[in-house]
């Protein structure tokens, strides 16, 4: 643990309303956080919506880190407080080179804007990127077809393959800044949580998906191929990912490394299709290999169904195009043709032992979701 800090902390999480955003704010308001007591800034591009723990923040800031001059003018002011920026935002495209370009001006601007004052206190800054690190731009079709994607299970020291992506990017910026503002980075795999707001919510997903198929009665039939009903995976609890990312930025020895950051066990999709079909009472259709199903095209026209669920149980209202990315679903489960899975060797080595229990996990989190009105 850092020694001597000559000030409380203060962090600034960009991307609060997302999944793991939320889960770092309630982590870090926990009388019992590591490095702790913190005060906690939020910023997102939108105002806060209603089902976000207000009290998991000291301030929020609605702000598009996209624009420079904006962000500097309002984040400079604060630099002098802000001690720890946890890193969750992102932009989607379906170029790799967009996203190379738009994520890398957002993390320059907040840095810049952070740290231009002589009067800048940030010591540390975690950076939350993904398993794209390990297989290449799996969503951009000009790259998709001929990606080899590293052997599982997938380790921190593995090379970068040849391709743009734009979490290379984004590290190769951190390193670029003063030795005296330390990283961590940290590899997540499908991230589990509870938000509106995640633009890669494969629960949230998932779980309206099974509840249109019982809605109208349609077969809950799985997505994907048969490779992935029967290999392994594993997934990331946001809030393991925010103890992890709290732990690296209070542990000396984690300073300027990267983590993979999973639950630390592993499923099958046939395990987790019949979790999901218990959570939510519908029957369990085995796979059937014979089948084409393409959960894009059978969804495309059922947005009114969505609307109808929402209007008829009084939920935060939510627009199923904007809230589900069954197209990187589809990517993921159709296409691919890997055990997706993390090394959490590493970080055990350093110190982190947090896990989660995936499949337990998923009626938690569904929930939680129906707590915050975003689910029935």
């Amino acid at each position: 643990m850092e020694e001597g800090n000559p000030t409380s902390p203060v962090a600034l999480i960009v991307g609060v309303t997302g999944m793991v955003g939320v889960a770092l704010a309630e982590a870090l308001k926990k009388p019992t956080a590591l490095g702790g007591p913190w005060k906690v800034y939020g910023v997102a591009r939108q105002a806060l919506p209603v089902w976000f723990p207000s009290s998991a923040l000291d301030t929020f800031i609605m702000l598009d880190v996209l624009h420079k001059e904006n962000t500097n003018k309002i984040l400079s002011p604060i630099s002098s407080q802000i001690t720890h920026v946890f890193w969750v935002a992102i932009s989607v495209n379906e170029s790799e080179e967009v996203n190379v370009s738009l994520n890398s001006s957002m993390l320059s601007n907040v840095l810049d804007a952070l740290t231009s004052s002589p009067n800048s206190q940030v010591r540390h800054m975690t950076l939350q990127t993904g398993t794209k690190q390990y297989m290449g731009p799996i969503f951009d079709s000009a790259f998709s077809s001929h990606l080899v994607p590293h052997d599982a299970p997938f380790r921190e020291d593995y090379p970068r393959l040849p391709f743009p992506n734009f979490y290379y990017a984004l590290e190769d910026i951190l390193v670029s800044y003063p030795k005296s503002i330390t990283y961590s980075i940290h590899r997540s795999s499908i991230i589990i949580g509870a938000s509106s707001r995640s633009y890669y919510n494969l629960l949230l997903s998932l779980s309206v998906y099974a509840l249109i198929c019982k809605h109208r009665n349609y077969p809950f039939r799985y997505v994907g191929n048969k490779y992935n009903w029967e290999h392994f995976w594993d997934m990331s609890d946001a809030r393991v990912l925010a103890e992890q990312q709290i732990w690296a930025s209070v542990t000396y020895k984690a300073n300027n490394q990267a983590f993979n950051c999973t639950n630390g066990d592993v499923f099958t999709w046939k395990m987790l299709w019949k979790v999901l079909c218990d959570v939510f009472d519908v029957e369990f259709v085995p796979f059937d290999d014979k089948e084409n199903f393409d959960v894009v095209d059978f969804l495309k026209d059922k947005g009114e169904v969505w609307d109808k669920i929402v209007e008829t149980n009084g939920l935060y209202k939510t627009n199923m195009e904007e809230i589900a990315c069954f197209k990187a679903i589809q990517v993921n489960l159709k296409n691919l043709m890997i055990q997706h899975v993390c090394s959490m060797n590493k970080s055990r080595e350093f110190g982190f032992h947090g896990y989660a229990n995936s499949l337990a996990s998923i009626a938690p989190w569904v929930e939680r979701l129906r707590q915050m009105k975003i689910l029935p």
